[in-house]
This record gives C-alpha cells, structure tokens and sequence, in this order.
C-alpha cells in the first residue's frame, strides 16, 4: 500500500520507517528541511536505538523516502498525520495549529475514497471537527483515528509489534476505512493483536486515559514515599508488597524522581484543559494534584541533595548522572533530572552534568550548566553523585572503585535503582527517595 506520513518528528518518523518495514511504499512529508534532509540520509534529528539502521534499511530498499513537498502524498490511499500537538504558551490546553496546518496542505492533494488517520494527540472533538472539514472539502476522502502509544526507547518494538490498536471510524458504514486500515495493520492483525474498532471520541480519550492512569500510578507511589520518608518505611518494599496484587501489579510502582518528556506532562494538562471547557473538570481534578505531587519531587531531591550535604549547597561540587527524562532516550523535555540540576546550580551548588545522549540537547536548554562527555570527568573530586535517570551504565558503576573517584562518598539515587546495601557496604553515605536513611535502619534493627 502507498502510504503518506506527515510530520516526521519523533512519532512520524519512526512511523514511517516502521511502515516501510512492514512493506509498504511510504512517502514522510515535513516543513523542515534540515529534518528531511537527515531522515533521507538517516540520520534521525533524535536517539531512538534502532531507527538508524532501519531508515537505511527502508532507504535503501526503495520503500521509503522523504519530501517537504505536500504535493508528493498525492497517490497514497492512507495519509497518517503525525505532527506534534504542544502545550500552548502560558496555558493547559494543547496547540492544534499544526495539526489543522496538515490538513490544509493536504486536502488539494486528496482524491476519492483516500483516507486520513490521525495519530497525533488531540482534545476529544478534534476528530470529528476535523472530520467535518474534510466533508467540506467535497473530496471524498474521509477521516479515521488511530492513536498511538509508542514508549521512548522501545517505539520500534510498540509500532511493529503494539499490544493493542485502536481504529476511530466515522459514524455509520465505515467499511472501507476499517478495510484499508486493517490492510495497513495486516501483519500485526495476524499475529493476534487485540483491535478496539470504536467511535473517534472514544478513539482520542484512549490515549490520554491511558496516560493519565499511568501519571496517577506513578504520583500514587511518589506520594507514599513522602509518607515512608515520614515514617521510616522503605517504598521500594511497599511497592513490591502491593504490586503483588494482580488488581494493582507492580509495573509503573517505580518510586522516585517522577515522570517528564514530551508527551506524558502535557496530555495530563491538555486533558484537564479539555474536561473543563466541556464541563466536566470536576471528573479531573484529581489529575491537578498528580501534576503537583509530580513536580513536588523534583523540589524533594533538591532538598535530599542539600540534606546530604549537611544543610547547604553553596560552592559544593555535586556530579549529575542523568539528564534525560528516562534512559535509552536524548530527550530532555520537561525532563525531571535535568530540572533537578538546573536548581542545584540556582541555590549554588558546582554541578557537572553527564548523559550518554542527552548531553547537546541540555545545553541548548541550559546553555550556563557544565556538561562532560566523560563518566570519569563527571565524577572526579565531587562531594556527591546524583543518579537522576536509571542509565544502565550508571547501575553497572562499581561503587568501590567509584568511591576511588570523588572528594567525599555521598550518593542521592533519584531512581532507586541502585542496591543500597552494596552502596553502603563500601561506605558510601547512600540517600534515596522513599528509603530508610541508614541511621533510621540501624535503629530499627537495633
């Protein structure tokens, strides 16, 4: 099937490439030059483990190729849009203007019986408004809504391989849409992939649903280990307790410094800005304090570093292990670990920050910090290691000989990724997010 993706950020270009994967003779349409030129040479604008050699793969087959001209979807009998739908400044609610752009561009080159599927994030409404404007427009295409939900870091694996799909239709006979996408998706139909066929409102509250559950699985957490901190109980134990319940489950129990990115922080916000200009804000203000409890433990590792350090942050040398919002990603948006620097920096702490991806994308955010390439740069003569995403490499690091490394073994583990018995062992004062301190322990073992 000739496919058209538009908008080749993050969710379009791993799309497009995954679509070519699958067989299918793609068209990636972007405005950005710079972008296209990179994609077509693969070179992804961001880390995604896999994507380069895919897109060479794809290229080189001839399934796939990129444009910034509008005119080239002409001929595709599926058209996905998949531009970004940001915060708007100084509000709650999603911006929309690029997603209307898209369809602007795209209706002159729409002919009979094509198909537009959306799977950008939107407000319930959007689909069926945009729907109407494709009615209008007299072309005979229609329009589907077909939400994705790829995790960063594993977008490959969640597009070929998706635990479920959602087909949003229009109202009435909607065969011939259901059929062309059910054609795109052949490969993963038949491997039993549950599919959700529904209306376009259901379709968009899909995704959002499925995120602010998450946050509020992730805040929940957080918030008991503000009450374990309290108490002197250990999160991590509780987390597991509980998650033995199949009703609860222990995935997205990870207490620590929160979640960020480009997607989960804003569509918790969009989705309470769109229930209130329905009416129905009072169904989601509980989503407001999972926002603040979010955001409250970013403050919280500020103070454990301060703690940590006997009470002041001023001229102490701290490494930062960690700036992007989670591992096997370079993307710093909205990110917690970098956020927690930046304040450590503002109260006067010496801060070198370190990533194995993240490290150019946070210095165009945060241009005054001082970044390193080098682990052992990172760590040399610091009076405290923060851990604030859980790279891997950061939980392979040998406390003995990393203790070799700084002026004084003091460790803040904003993950709880780290074995706090094997830390401590080696005598390392170590301080975690919901855990015991280690003089709080060894009272209650006395």
């Amino acid at each position: 099937m000739r496919i058209t993706v538009i908008g080749c950020g993050y969710l379009g270009a791993v799309h497009a490439a995954c679509m070519a994967e699958l067989g299918h003779d793609v068209i990636g349409i972007d405005i950005d030059d710079a972008k296209i030129a990179g994609l077509a040479a693969a070179r992804p604008p961001f880390y995604e483990p896999g994507l380069p050699e895919l897109l060479e793969r794809a290229l080189a087959g001839g399934r796939l190729r990129f444009s910034t001209d509008m005119a080239d979807a002409a001929g595709s009998a599926v058209h996905f849009i998949a531009v970004g739908t940001p915060q708007r400044a100084r509000e709650n609610a999603a911006d929309l203007r690029f997603v209307d752009a898209a369809i602007e561009s795209l209706i002159p080159w729409l002919r009979d019986g094509d198909l537009i599927a959306g799977k950008s994030t939107v407000p319930v409404g959007t689909a069926r408004r945009l729907a109407e404007r494709v009615g209008l427009s007299e072309t005979g295409a229609t329009l589907a809504w077909n939400p994705e939900f790829l995790r960063e870091g594993l977008a490959i694996e969640d597009t070929l391989h998706p635990d479920r799909l959602v087909f949003g239709l229009p109202d009435g006979d909607h065969e011939r849409e259901l059929d062309l996408l059910e054609q795109v998706y052949a490969g993963a139909l038949d491997d039993g992939t549950p599919l959700v066929v529904t209306d376009y409102e259901t379709a968009e509250l899909v995704k959002v649903s499925a995120n602010a559950f998450l946050a509020t699985k992730i805040s929940f957490i957080n918030a008991m280990a503000e009450v374990c901190e309290v108490v002197g109980a250990d999160v991590t134990q509780l987390a597991d307790a509980i998650g033995y319940d199949a009703r609860i489950g222990r995935r997205f129990l990870n207490a620590g410094l929160g979640f960020g990115g480009g997607c989960l922080p804003k569509d918790i916000r969009a989705f309470m800005a769109r229930a209130g200009e329905l009416g129905a804000d009072q169904a989601l203000t509980f989503l407001r304090e999972v926002d603040r409890i979010n955001m409250r433990r970013r403050e919280r590792a500020v103070d454990l570093a301060r703690e940590t350090l006997g009470g002041s942050l001023l001229g102490r040398r701290i490494a930062v292990l960690g700036l992007a919002f989670k591992p096997d990603s370079d993307d710093v948006r909205d990110s917690p670990a970098l956020n927690v620097a930046a304040q450590l920096s503002l109260q006067g702490a010496a801060v070198i920050c370190h990533d194995p991806r993240a490290v150019p994308n946070a210095r165009r955010r945060f241009p005054e910090l001082t970044y390193t390439e080098s682990l052992d740069e990172a760590l040399a003569d610091v009076d405290a290691v923060m851990v604030l995403t859980e790279w891997q490499e950061y939980r392979d690091l040998d406390p003995a000989l990393t203790a070799a490394q700084v002026a004084t073994s003091n460790i803040v583990d904003g993950r709880n990724c780290l074995d706090p018995e094997v830390w401590r062992a080696a005598g390392w004062r170590y301080r975690a997010l919901g855990r015991r301190r280690a003089e709080a322990l060894a009272t209650a073992l006395a």
